[in-house]
């Protein structure tokens, strides 16, 4: 994997690209958490849980508990909600610029973040097919709770171990899940948009 951390106005951005995986590999990840969560990022996650679980085609609105603990020392029990692309302040749909994306909201820790309405923030990743594999681009996008460049180097050092790890387990636990044909069980959705940063929108997926 390679990388390069950015900071402005609206956050945290880490440039990365990989290869030996598929935009189709990554598409069905973000379906399938609960299969690899403590693979994406051995060192620092739990086991994760969908207190909302997706639906075959549409993640939209889906929430997953996903407990962690960062290089700072802090456990977090997150709750984090899969959003629409028009459900975003315009300023922050500036940052799409690949062909497929997935906008997650941190909705906040324990129980309770589940009946809140306003995110603390938001990690936007996306991602274009290349040569070699894939190219992409993760921002961490704070609103609600401000981030300070410092708490976004954290971040960003946590995201670029959970990127790289795609390249070590994802086309792997792909190919032996296909065996799985039952939707229920085995979900997967096209991320694909069409346009770019305001204009962007689902390809496929209808909020």
């Amino acid at each position: 994997m390679e990388y390069t951390v950015t900071h402005d106005d609206l956050g945290t951005h880490l440039d990365w690209s990989l290869e030996g995986v598929t935009a189709h590999e990554v598409d069905w990840f973000w379906s399938n958490m609960e299969k690899c969560f403590i693979l994406w990022h051995p060192e620092q996650h739990e086991t994760l849980s969908w207190p909302v679980p997706p639906v075959h085609g549409n993640p939209i609105g889906a929430i997953h508990n996903a407990p962690q603990t960062w290089d700072d020392g802090r456990r977090q029990d997150l709750y984090i909600r899969f959003e629409a692309i028009e459900w975003l302040k315009p300023e922050l749909r500036d940052v799409i610029a690949h062909d497929h994306v997935i906008i997650a909201a941190g909705l906040g820790f324990g129980d309770e973040a589940l009946e809140k309405a306003d995110p603390m923030g938001y990690r936007l990743h996306q991602w274009s097919k290349s040569d070699r594999g894939i190219t992409g681009k993760s921002s961490a996008l704070p609103t609600r709770i401000p981030e300070t460049v410092e708490q976004g180097k954290i971040w960003a050092a946590h995201c670029a171990q959970e990127i790289g790890n795609w390249e070590v387990f994802l086309p792997q636990l792909y190919r032996l899940y296909k065996v799985v044909t039952d939707t229920r069980r085995n979900p997967c959705s096209d991320m694909t948009v069409e346009g770019k940063g305001r204009n962007a929108y689902y390809k496929f997926i209808s909020a």
